[in-house]
């Protein structure tokens, strides 16, 4: 291969945001922009990324995708990107994506920059910009080596298509000999939410008094076909709810069309989660709540008043 920009991301939604993004980068350093696909890719799967701007599709079949092997990913990426391959790679800043950029960039002797939410180019420098100081301010950061590895947050850039033609190469890969043995795997338990492609999202936070009374929370999602999110508080302090419900720097970041948040105060380690939402209302009974300054619209009041009224009205 030559130098240019590598994509990969366990899901398909992942690689399709980042070839969105990853090709205006090609195009700023005149390069070409290629992904990793794992598991195989059927005429179909290959097209859609031919779509989106993809001029090769690096086909790993043999690399299962069902129970992922960290080590299998790294070592993969490190063959495609070693020596003359590409000198960039972005991956989807997920738990297994975050794991793979740092090893693969230590194998590579790159530079490594994770959970980016921008990437931009400046006198033939990558640019990016990243969460710090607990999510209250933005840092830039330029890579300097010349390989550099990237993991982009989920749901940063939204998926455009840009058509071209590629090619497909499958790529055999020897599996690097087991460093640790699965004796037994189990499923996790407890409640299982998808906040993050939620098109209706409600979102609690400290203002709701006791557990009891998410029942009537879930009523308003239940009227308004929503998921119910909540800030880290609910989730890691008191858990009420699951880590998969927690929405913020340390949890999910969502895009929902409509959003509402009801006794969330609006601190940035949460608001990063959903400031891009389509449409935000916020319920808070502090009229001063940081929250509003992100909002549409915004209620100032007591939340058992308020949501009784507002999952009334529109089951009505």
């Amino acid at each position: 291969m030559s130098p240019g920009i590598l994509v990969a991301s366990e899901s398909e939604s992942g690689t399709l945001e980042l070839l969105t993004r990853g090709r205006e980068t090609a195009k700023a350093f005149g390069v070409t922009i290629s992904a990793v696909v794992f598991g195989g890719a059927d005429e179909k799967r290959s097209e859609r990324y031919f779509e989106y701007g993809a001029k090769e599709l690096l086909v790993f079949p043999g690399i299962s995708t069902s129970n992922p092997d960290p080590e299998m990913y790294v070592q993969a990426l490190f063959e495609v990107m070693k020596d003359d391959g590409p000198d960039i790679l972005l991956v989807g800043s997920t738990r297994l994506g975050k794991e793979v950029a740092g090893r693969t960039a230590q194998k590579l002797q790159a530079g490594c920059a994770t959970d980016a939410i921008g990437l931009s180019t400046k006198d033939a420098e990558l640019v990016v910009e990243r969460y710090s100081l607990g999510g209250n301010t933005v840092s830039t950061e330029v890579i300097k080596t010349k390989k550099k590895v990237v993991s982009v947050m989920p749901r940063t850039f939204e998926a455009t298509p840009e058509p071209t033609s590629g090619k497909v190469t499958v790529l055999e890969m020897k599996p690097p000999a087991p460093r640790v043995q699965v004796i037994e795997r189990r499923k996790k338990t407890g409640e299982s939410a998808n906040v993050e492609s939620a098109e209706n999202l409600v979102c609690v936070g400290q203002g709701v008094g006791k557990k009891e009374d998410l029942a009537m929370i879930n009523e308003l999602c239940t009227a308004l076909k929503a998921e119910l999110g909540c800030t880290r508080a609910l989730s890691s302090d008191f858990h009420w709810l699951s880590e998969e419900r927690m929405v913020g720097i340390s949890g999910k970041r969502c895009k929902p069309k409509f959003h509402v948040s009801i006794g969330v105060s609006g601190q940035i380690q949460h608001t990063v989660g959903i400031a891009s939402s389509k449409l935000i209302v916020a319920i808070n009974k502090d009229k001063e709540a940081p929250i509003f300054k992100i909002a549409d619209y915004g209620i100032v009041g007591d939340l058992y008043q308020i949501v009784p009224k507002l999952t009334q009205r529109i089951t009505q």
